[in-house]
């Protein structure tokens, strides 16, 4: 049997990334937090924590930090019929691309009770590696799936915009979007794993070369960046409506929106327990995805 103390410390260094600061979170001493996990290693047999800045579990801690964030959904469930159980709210770590956080998520997590969140912040493309691994027990991402031991919801398509300021557009757009001006413009990119913009323009144009980028991981960021004209970018339909209206930034392409296919990915041992988050999160999809 396992000691949920130690889980719970070996959760808690992992998520926060240092000992004191998961200390802090469980009212205890770093030294106490190196006991837990000493004595839990000494349990499993191998060790659990890369210990570094951040702090990191190893695969088997991981495997670990996955069955102790299970057990907690489940004992969760009991509320609504062991009501005198009352286990409190409970933390529930999610993936959220930042583009679906500034447009239609928050509100959702609004609705829904009984639960601290705890949001990684992770590109669509790859939020799918962050459940694959334990490292969440639900996220937001652009694969269909299937994944393993988890049940895959299509939400609808986050709409893009390509937009730039008209000053930009007369500099670097004199002749239309063109796969010459698209190698001289300079675009934004969120991460290095974010290809939104080379897909744009691979489709519109066919250019498939590099393109001269800032790299700015803020969605409001990359409106006010593109609104600064320092560069062009694709940014959620919704965020820059009020741009548009005023002119102040101008669609590239107009007849060309970027329709991004988003799904909830969620594991299937712990969906009895979220549901109404799932609820939360298809109602306010339904609401503000195409």
């Amino acid at each position: 049997m396992f000691d949920y103390a130690q889980l719970a410390a070996l959760a808690a260094i992992h998520h926060r990334g240092a000992f004191d600061l998961a200390a802090a979170d469980l009212s205890l001493t770093p030294s106490a937090m190196s006991h837990r996990i000493k004595a839990l290693e000494d349990q499993i047999g191998t060790l659990l924590v890369i210990r570094g800045q951040p702090c990191r579990a190893t695969p088997a801690g991981l495997r670990l930090i996955a069955h102790y964030n299970q057990v907690a959904l489940l004992e969760h469930s009991l509320q609504d019929t062991l009501p005198q159980a009352n286990p409190g709210p409970t933390k529930l770590r999610i993936a959220v691309n930042a583009d679906s956080l500034a447009t239609w998520v928050i509100p959702a997590l609004a609705t829904t009770t009984g639960f601290l969140f705890d949001l990684v912040i992770a590109d669509q493309d790859i939020a799918q590696n962050w459940l694959r691994r334990g490292d969440v027990v639900a996220a937001i991402t652009s694969a269909p799936g299937p994944l393993q031991g988890c049940e895959t919801m299509a939400l609808g398509a986050l709409r893009y915009r390509a937009t730039a300021t008209p000053a930009f557009v007369a500099q670097w757009f004199p002749h239309g979007l063109t796969a010459a001006a698209l190698a001289r413009a300079p675009t934004l990119q969120f991460s290095e794993s974010d290809r939104l913009q080379a897909l744009w323009a691979t489709r519109e144009t066919g250019f498939a070369g590099p393109m001269p980028t800032h790299h700015i991981a803020s969605s409001e960021g990359f409106v006010a960046a593109c609104a600064a004209g320092l560069g062009w970018a694709l940014n959620p339909e919704a965020l820059i409506t009020p741009h548009l209206a005023t002119h102040m930034l101008v669609d590239l392409c107009p007849h060309a929106p970027f329709d991004l296919p988003l799904y909830w990915q969620f594991n299937r041992l712990t969906a009895t327990a979220i549901a109404p988050l799932t609820a939360a999160i298809r109602t306010a999809a339904c609401a503000h995805l195409h």
